[in-house]
């Protein structure tokens, strides 16, 4: 069911996210198709937080291929083990990086892009995509970040 979320950004991040969360659970209820949830989280994110860029890669053939994204045009593929994506895909963790230009083999998909989070999506212990999140500030990204995101991932990957 498509509806409009409910936006507040004069409270804190944390309470930004849950108050999101549960429109995110709303959004996705009863919809079982992927890829529509995977746009409808990408959506929600960015209109929640205006982010420069909200989006997934998903693993094929050895490397990330875009997926659903809110943002300016992006990379299309990223192999393993190269820039901020394909390092959480290979060490299967979430990071965040302050400044992506102190990133050794940062990938700049957007010359505006300055910190971000990437968080891998897990299933059976094998990485099917990330969650990539860039922000035009540096340090904008933290655990509060970490915590709520990889909720959203749960939320996502339980559908």
């Amino acid at each position: 069911m498509a509806e409009d979320l409910s936006i507040n950004r004069s409270i804190s991040k944390a309470e930004q996210y849950q108050s999101l969360i549960p429109q995110i659970e709303g959004l996705l209820l009863g919809e079982t198709d992927f890829v529509a949830n995977m746009a409808n989280v990408a959506a929600a994110l960015k209109e929640q937080f205006n982010w420069l860029w909200v989006g997934f890669y998903l693993v094929k053939n050895d490397e990330l291929v875009l997926g659903p994204f809110q943002g300016p045009v992006a990379c299309t593929r990223i192999k393993k083990g190269k820039g901020v994506c394909g390092s959480s895909w290979e060490k299967m963790e979430t990071l965040i990086v302050p400044n992506v230009d102190e990133f050794p083999g940062h990938i700049a998909c957007a010359s505006a892009s300055k910190s971000e989070i990437v968080l891998p999506l897990v299933v059976d212990q094998k990485v099917i995509g990330v969650l990539d999140i860039d922000s035009e500030f540096l340090n904008h990204f933290d655990s509060t970040d970490k915590t709520y995101l990889e909720e959203v991932i749960s939320i996502l990957l339980n559908k």
